[in-house]
C-alpha cells in the first residue's frame, strides 16, 4: 500500500474519515470525493491507481460511475473496488458487470480490508503515468503494460503468447493472418513448433474472449472480428 494512490468516494463523510485514516497509516496518498460526479473529475485530476466507490450515492450512483470511469482513456484500467451495504447478489453483479475489479461490504475490518486492496495492487503497475493502451475500437483496447485486453468494460490478464497473437490479430481486424505467418511472428523463424501449439492459444484465447472474436479459415489461418 506504501505510495500508492487511492481515491476514495462515499457520501458519508465518517466512511471517508475512517478509510483515509487506515489507509494513510499504511503509507498510502489518499484523496477523497462525495459523490459520482465529482469523483469522475478528481480522478481524471490525480490519476489513482486505486478508487475504493460507493454504489449507493444520491445523484450518480456508484455503478454509473464506474461504468463512465471505464470508458475514459485516463481511468479505463485503473482498479476500481465497490463499497457498500447492499449484499444482494444482481448488485454485486451489476457492480461487476460495469466493469468493477472486486467487491467489498459494509461494515468493514480494516485489516481485511487493507489486505483485499493489496492483493489488488499486486496485480498491477504501481506507476501513475498513462500506460502503454492501443485502442483497437469497437470498446477493444490493449494494454502493453501489464499484458491485458479489455474487452467490454472487463479487463483480461493474458499469458505472454496469447497477447501477443491477440496482438497480432487485432492490429489488422479482418484480415486473414496465415497459420505459418503467426508462427514466424510470435515464435520466430528460428524456432519449430507444432501445429498444435498455435490452436491450442487460439483455444484458450476463445476461452477468455468469446468464440465469435477469432474467426477460423480451415487450411488457411485466422482472423479477429468486432
Amino acid at each position: 500500500m506504501k505510495n500508492a494512490r487511492i481515491l476514495l468516494v462515499d457520501d458519508e463523510p465518517d466512511v471517508l474519515d475512517f478509510l483515509s485514516y487506515n489507509l494513510r497509516k499504511e503509507g498510502s496518498e489518499v484523496f477523497t470525493a462525495l459523490d459520482g460526479k465529482s469523483a469522475i473529475k478528481k480522478a481524471i485530476e490525480v490519476l489513482p491507481n486505486l478508487i475504493v466507490l460507493d454504489i449507493m450515492m444520491p445523484g450518480m450512483d456508484g455503478i454509473e460511475a464506474c461504468r463512465r470511469m471505464r470508458e475514459l482513456p485516463e481511468t479505463k484500467n485503473t482498479l476500481i473496488v465497490f463499497l457498500t451495504a447492499r449484499t444482494e447478489d444482481y448488485s454485486q453483479i451489476a457492480g461487476f458487470e460495469a466493469g468493477a475489479d472486486d467487491y467489498l461490504s459494509k461494515p468493514l475490518n480494516p485489516r481485511v480490508l487493507i489486505s483485499r486492496l493489496n492483493a489488488l495492487l499486486r496485480r498491477r503497475p504501481t506507476h501513475t503515468g498513462a500506460m502503454n493502451i492501443v485502442n483497437v475500437g469497437n470498446g477493444i483496447s490493449i494494454n502493453n503494460d501489464n499484458y491485458s485486453i479489455t474487452v467490454g468494460g472487463e479487463q483480461i490478464y493474458l499469458p505472454k503468447k496469447e497477447f501477443e497473437i491477440i496482438t497480432l490479430l487485432t492490429s489488422k481486424p479482418g484480415k486473414v493472418f496465415r497459420r505459418e505467418d503467426i508462427l514466424h511472428e510470435i515464435w520466430g523463424k528460428d524456432v519449430v513448433v507444432g501445429d498444435r501449439t498455435i490452436d491450442v492459444h487460439i483455444r484458450k484465447l476463445r476461452q477468455k474472449l468469446g468464440d465469435d472474436r477469432i474467426k477460423t479459415f480451415k487450411g488457411i489461418g485466422y482472423k479477429f472480428e468486432f
